[in-house]
């Protein structure tokens, strides 16, 4: 099967150039430098005039939901909203029912992606108190890394003993990606709003009781750990500007944000409410403009979603009742191309964000550029283009989106992954399954 994606502006590695692509089967077997074309027969020829073509978004950061709590979400319909949106990757995270903190868990992920998932799957091994002996175990060439709850969040996965933190981080020869909040820190808060606003205090009150002190306590504590045993550390969603500083200087250490962060603050919740509730809890202007300037320098790594999906039913009440998370894959290449209309970034930062970086840093085999020989995880998107966001262009299980009623200037035209076409025209081919992703 040969195709052709042609007259398009390619975004990669740092350039913008007018070029086609010649794909072969599943890789991208030559990539032409306009006005440069030869002659030659197609199966399928793409006209990419108008729109930019990037290499596929990789989320390193997704809650799909799949095993056991598959009322929200599943792998079928999760991988269905991120082929929507232009990802072609995802690395599900481990507090499902059952936790994937097995081998066997593990292995069952993987029989259920390979059956389900229309784009390209991988899944995070999830560290207990007391399974560290099985770290050495994992097959380096098929996960991305370990999951480290150090604080509490959806799943009852916290790992709060220093024993079981020290055993870890010196255990895993895998990045360990860390969700850090102080759990006593937190309870204290929580005791102190529910004795000063009731019950369950109103969903404004979220960043004071999850606070910036939680967080940047349980990000400094990793930190320190990591250093401690040289492992190889990248933080989960940061959401303050203090927790930044800890990152000066490192090695070894790197931070993910989140489009959710990046995009709202806390003036946000009066219009949005608990939609926007995620943990850790979405922080000040202040918090969220810095996290934008360290996009551009170089302290934030990766860009992720923590896309993570509940019923709208659960998300009734405010800071105890409601629940935390959120569903954003489909929409965060599109929110993320509105913040470099507005001057947060470049197009060319972006794809090294969410494409070349997520790559880089988990060594993803022939994945994240557009490059000769790599798989043809490609995506195109044209710009001016207005339409906004309606409750049956979403394609989350959950059937919501924070985004609802948002118009966009950018659209999602076509996502291919390994040289198939799996969305166009606001169509996902459902009967193609992605790749499990090699590492390493």
């Amino acid at each position: 099967m040969r195709t052709l994606i042609k007259g398009g502006t390619l975004v990669n590695e740092g350039r913008l150039f007018e070029g086609s692509i010649l794909i072969e089967d599943s890789q991208i077997a030559q990539i032409y430098t306009e006005p440069h074309m030869p002659e030659a027969s197609y199966d399928e020829v793409i006209d990419a005039s108008g729109c930019f073509v990037l290499p596929g978004i990789i989320d390193d950061h997704v809650h799909f939901r799949e095993p056991g709590l598959t009322a929200k979400a599943d792998i079928e319909s999760e991988s269905r909203a991120a082929a929507a949106g232009g990802v072609t990757t995802y690395f599900d995270m481990p507090n499902t029912v059952p936790q994937t903190t097995t081998l066997e868990a593990l292995e069952e992920k993987f029989a259920l992606a390979a059956q389900k998932s229309h784009v390209n799957y991988s899944f995070f091994f999830g560290a207990t108190n007391d399974n560290a002996a099985l770290l050495p175990e994992l097959d380096q060439h098929r996960i991305p890394g370990v999951k480290l709850f150090m604080g509490s969040s959806t799943g009852n996965m916290l790992v709060d003993r220093r024993e079981a933190l020290e055993k870890i981080f010196a255990s895993s020869t895998l990045p360990i990606m860390t969700h850090c909040e102080d759990t006593a820190i937190i309870n204290r808060n929580m005791a102190a709003a529910i004795q000063q606003y009731g019950d369950d205090p109103k969903v404004t009150h979220h960043p004071e009781i999850r606070s910036e002190e939680a967080c940047y306590e349980s990000t400094k504590l990793a930190v320190e750990l990591a250093k401690k045993h040289d492992a190889r550390l990248h933080i989960a969603h940061l959401t303050t500007a203090k927790e930044l500083e800890l990152l000066e200087g490192t090695t070894n250490i790197t931070a993910e944000a989140t489009v959710s962060h990046l995009y709202f603050c806390d003036r946000d919740y009066s219009a949005l409410g608990t939609r926007i509730k995620c943990n850790p809890a979405i922080k000040t202007q202040r918090d969220r403009d810095t996290l934008r300037e360290a996009l551009n320098d170089g302290r934030i790594t990766v860009i992720g979603t923590d896309h993570a999906p509940h019923l709208l039913s659960q998300k009734e009440g405010g800071c105890v009742k409601a629940a935390s998370g959120m569903p954003m894959i489909q929409f965060s290449l599109v929110t993320m191309l509105e913040l470099v209309d507005q001057g947060v970034l470049s197009i060319e930062r972006l794809v090294e964000l969410m494409c070349h970086n997520p790559a880089r840093l988990f060594e993803v085999r022939q994945r994240g550029f557009l490059r000769e020989g790599y798989q043809a995880d490609i995506v195109l998107v044209r710009p001016e283009t207005g339409w906004t966001v309606t409750k049956d262009v979403i394609q989350s299980k959950c059937g919501w989106s924070p985004m609802e009623g948002h118009m966009y200037l950018w659209r999602v035209e076509r996502t291919l992954c390994n040289g198939h076409t799996v969305y166009q025209q606001g169509r996902v081919d459902t009967s193609y399954i992605g790749q499990p992703v090699a590492f390493r």
